[in-house]
């Protein structure tokens, strides 16, 4: 069945079941259908093609993107850790039509939206419409076009077909089955796919609950600055049975739990914690189980639909990222690289070759997905992710970036003669600096401009000055940094940085 199929019975047998939960309100699997097909009738009412998505976590989020893909209406989100320019290279290239959120220069205000129509919590969000200057063919049965967070300065839209999703969360809902999960609190964006997908649409399959917080509720403000008290304060305020972090969310909660005795003693509730979107440290899931956080590590890309691989309560490795899920199947290249099938993209939005094709042709279950990450399988088929093929660091809080790009942004500083930055599974990112000889004192404001420029998650966050040349075996012949050479030769100073010590 699909995700709205599963909905309707729902409504059918379990109406009075609380279905979605936030700060605006609740709504009952009955009167969630009901708000499902009366909004998704006003949206083809107003010849929406695609709707761009851009509000804070909350029902008014979760309904529209429920009644636009029910409407078979286009969804794509906008992301609030995208920089301006990425959000509106974002509304440019996708073609959209309407967006839900704030104004953006070229568009005009439309009759608002009504949300939870014939209710006392109803309410209105601006809709905003315009001819889009560009119209890029879609793969065929594009449901969603999810952003990834931008490994070079322009992020590329993945298509995702509602069948491909509906595969995945049917898959997860059986991995997760024996925790025997009634409610989900949503703690990332919705506009990121794997809680899109994980915290609204899993638990919409399984008859449980979704609540959803604002971000500001949670502590959020930016793309990874949160405040650790109100976290732990919406965390005692939102029961519930599972969450999905990412690393550095993982970090924070078992530290809150270590300090706060009172909120340990309320996540006793947990019963499946999945944390995933970057490097989880083996002993950082030790000490969270050591702790009662029910911790399994998951791993996944957006061109897959979120989730490959999963450890859960009936099948689990510490130090894999768990078995691939039975959607799908994963299988390693004679140079170690892990492939997908089973779980393809449509294809790149704008991007014409063989996956799209390949899809288009109904031969989607053949083609496969080269994720760029090194793995390996072990005698059991766990899957153990041991690097990545190119250079892409993922962030403690899983925005992905190349050092690269936000290198080649640098090189236009006058005062920097080389740079190289880390952030790999890091909080934040620290760039070591060779400046130009008498130059230093330039640095601040050169990096501070530099970072105008850049989304939050791939800004310099704390830099030091390095005389990259004056030491041997740092650089190639030709000049060019040796990275990971640079990083063995100054990660104490780097770990200095993230960390505040000083000695």
């Amino acid at each position: 069945m699909t995700l709205f199929d599963t909905i309707a019975l729902h409504a059918s047998q379990t109406p009075r079941q609380p279905a979605l939960l936030g700060s605006q309100g609740e709504l009952d699997y009955q009167s969630l259908w009901q708000q499902i097909q009366q909004l998704a009738g006003v949206l083809q009412g107003a010849g929406i093609r695609r709707l761009a998505l851009q509000l804070d976590n909350g029902l008014p989020w979760a309904l529209i993107d429920l009644a636009s893909t029910w409407a078979g209406i286009v969804v794509i989100p906008v992301p609030h850790f995208f920089s301006p320019a990425q959000q509106t290279w974002l509304l440019d290239s996708s073609g959209a039509d309407a967006l839900v959120g704030p104004e953006h220069q070229g568009w005009q205000a439309a009759s608002p939206l009504v949300l939870m129509a014939g209710r006392p919590d109803e309410q209105a969000v601006p809709l905003w419409r315009r001819l889009p200057a560009r119209l890029p063919e879609l793969p065929a049965g594009t449901a969603k076009i999810t952003y990834t967070s931008g490994t070079t300065g322009q992020p590329k839209g993945v298509c995702l077909s509602l069948e491909q999703m509906t595969a995945v969360c049917g898959s997860l809902a059986l991995r997760v089955a024996p925790a025997r999960v009634e409610k989900h609190l949503t703690l990332l964006p919705l506009t990121t796919l794997l809680e899109n997908l994980t915290g609204l649409y899993v638990p919409l399959l399984t008859g449980a609950c979704s609540r959803i917080p604002s971000l500001g509720e949670l502590g959020f403000s930016g793309s990874s600055k949160l405040d650790p008290a109100a976290l732990a304060q919406a965390l005692l305020r939102w029961p519930s049975h599972s969450l999905v972090l990412v690393p550095e969310l993982l970090r924070l909660l078992l530290a809150l739990c270590l300090n706060t005795p009172a909120l340990a003693t309320q996540l006793g509730t947990l019963r499946f914690v999945a944390v995933g979107g970057g490097k989880v440290a083996p002993e950082l899931i030790a000490h969270a189980r050591a702790a009662g956080l029910p911790v399994y590590e998951g791993y996944g890309l957006s061109e897959c639909g979120s989730v490959v691989a999963l450890n859960g309560p009936h099948g689990d490795r510490p130090g894999s990222v768990g078995l691939p899920l039975p959607h799908c199947q994963v299988t390693i290249a004679v140079d170690g690289e892990v492939m997908v099938s089973g779980s393809a993209m449509l294809g790149y939005l704008g991007e014409e070759g063989e996956t799209g094709s390949q899809i288009a042709t109904g031969t989607s279950s053949l083609t496969q997905i080269a994720t760029g990450d090194l793995g390996r399988l072990d005698e059991e088929g766990y899957l153990h992710i041991t690097g990545r093929k190119k250079n892409v660091q993922i962030t403690a809080f899983g925005r992905n970036f190349s050092p690269e790009w936000v290198e080649a942004q640098a090189q236009l500083c006058p005062a920097i003669a080389r740079i190289v930055i880390f952030g790999d599974g890091q909080p934040a990112n620290v760039a070591l600096i060779q400046p130009l000889p008498g130059s230093q004192s330039q640095l601040p404001e050169q990096i501070a401009r530099l970072n105008q420029q850049l989304p939050d998650y791939a800004r310099i966050h704390h830099w030091l000055p390095v005389a990259l040349d004056q030491l041997p075996g740092l650089l190639t012949a030709n000049g060019r940094p040796r990275r990971n050479e640079i990083y063995h030769h100054f990660s104490r100073q780097i770990s200095q940085c993230l960390t505040g010590e000083t000695s």
